[in-house]
């Protein structure tokens, strides 16, 4: 008897419509989705450079030797270069030639700034570049300040990553900001569902009463709706997922052109394009929850 009567609220369900619950639902969706994927790809390749810039320049120092004498900056220069050969925390040092400082201040400068020696020519500070076998952490740095001091009276020491602290403190910002975009993204996806399905609802009223009356369960006709839903969902997804990778690859190919060092490094990695590919899969999960919670909490109350 009781199969039966399943039997039959099974059959009953299926008087209500099957249509989709709203025409615009999957464009909205589909909009949804494209921006969600947009601004996740957008913080996971800030992430990316974060890491990547810090992997670089966690062992980086630089010895700047600031002295008007040529000669005299020359001289000092190469005994600062030999003190932290000699330093144990040391793993390589390079003394940066003339013409390659001079290639990376002509776009400010202008170009032969520092040749000639005549009246026009700038001084340059000589620049030696180091690697750290370890992090460049305060004890280190003090004691290579310690070591150039009796060597050089006019090195300068500076750890690589505190030139940009101020950018990765912004760039942390902007991956917070990434985030909560993220998150209100599927705040807004699952409100804009709720709204389609209480409308759905509202338009099949009298459908749903007779369908109770023949013995429809809740369950059974929450899923007729969650299966309009999920139809949706998926049209939705896959046409916002095209479109965000389509935006995405427009962006990467613009920032692509920069020939820039630190943007080479926010590009994406294979675990990367697996999250973006599961935003629509977590949009349809949250569209098919939120359909089924919205209608089963307005049939308790139609009951």
């Amino acid at each position: 008897m009781s199969g039966d009567r399943r039997f039959r609220g099974t059959r009953a369900a299926q008087l209500v419509p099957h249509a989709r619950l709203a025409g615009p639902m999957p464009w909205v969706i589909a909009i949804m989705i494209a921006l969600t994927v947009i601004a996740a790809a957008g913080g996971l390749a800030l992430s990316n450079l974060v890491s990547d810039a810090r992997a670089d320049l966690a062992g980086g120092i630089t010895v700047q030797i600031v002295e008007a004498s040529a000669a005299e900056r020359e001289r000092q220069t190469r005994q600062a270069a030999r003190a932290m050969a000699q330093d144990p925390s040391v793993s390589a040092v390079r003394i940066v030639p003339p013409a390659e400082l001079e290639a990376l201040l002509e776009p400010w400068l202008g170009a032969d700034i520092g040749a000639g020696g005549g009246s026009g020519a700038v001084p340059m500070p000589a620049l030696i570049d180091a690697r750290l076998r370890g992090s460049a952490d305060a004890a280190t740095l003090q004691r290579l300040r310690e070591r150039l001091r009796s060597a050089a009276p006019a090195a300068r020491l500076d750890a690589q990553s505190a030139w940009l602290g101020p950018v990765f403190s912004a760039i942390n910002s902007l991956l917070w900001l990434a985030a909560a975009l993220v998150v209100l993204l599927g705040l807004t996806s699952a409100a804009a569902v709720w709204l389609a399905a209480r409308s759905a609802l509202g338009g099949n009223r009298a459908t749903i009463e007779i369908v109770h009356l023949l013995g429809g369960t809740d369950g059974q006709i929450a899923r007729i709706f969650q299966r309009s839903v999920a139809f949706d969902a998926m049209l939705g997804g896959a046409v916002g997922l095209a479109l965000g990778l389509a935006a995405i690859l427009l962006l990467g190919q613009q920032f692509a052109r920069l020939d820039s060092g630190m943007v080479a490094g926010g590009g994406l990695h294979w675990q990367d394009w697996l999250l973006l590919a599961a935003v629509p899969l977590a949009g349809i999960v949250i569209a098919v929850l939120t359909a089924r919670l919205t209608i089963l909490a307005a049939l308790r109350r139609m009951s």
